[in-house]
């Protein structure tokens, strides 16, 4: 079987026993980015600030296992607060302008590290 497992410092460390990516053949399997800043090692404030940094973390950990944001073919929005919908729906169609991919999104009771989102994925690796 052919598994890589993907780990770069340009997105936050696993906070648990995970990595942060495995790659097997043509896909890449991301594990849940939470806005944390990987910089900082912190989370960042409020539902637009960590929407964003989450689409940067999973842009680094794409990237490390060479794909990119414009191979995602699923994705999965996991949310504390549906109410948050909208300002997500925003962003993340700044992410994917042309040809997004197939999506679920889940509101959630809590999220690790008291995250207010989670994006996970499954891309083609290049």
């Amino acid at each position: 079987m052919d598994r890589h497992i993907i780990n770069t410092e340009k997105a936050p460390a696993a906070v648990g026993p995970y990595s942060q990516a495995v790659r097997s053949g043509s896909f890449v399997f991301t594990s849940g980015q939470i806005g944390i800043n990987p910089l900082t090692g912190q989370l960042r404030i409020g539902i637009e600030e960590q929407a964003r940094q989450v689409l940067t973390n999973l842009a680094a950990v794409l990237s490390a296992s060479g794909s990119g944001m414009d191979r995602i073919l699923k994705t999965s929005i996991f949310l504390t607060d549906m109410a948050d919908f909208g300002v997500v729906n925003r962003i993340y169609a700044e992410a994917f302008d042309t040809e997004p991919p197939a999506r679920s999104t889940f509101q959630v009771a809590a999220l690790p590290l008291g995250a207010l989102i989670e994006i996970e994925a499954i891309a083609l690796v290049e």
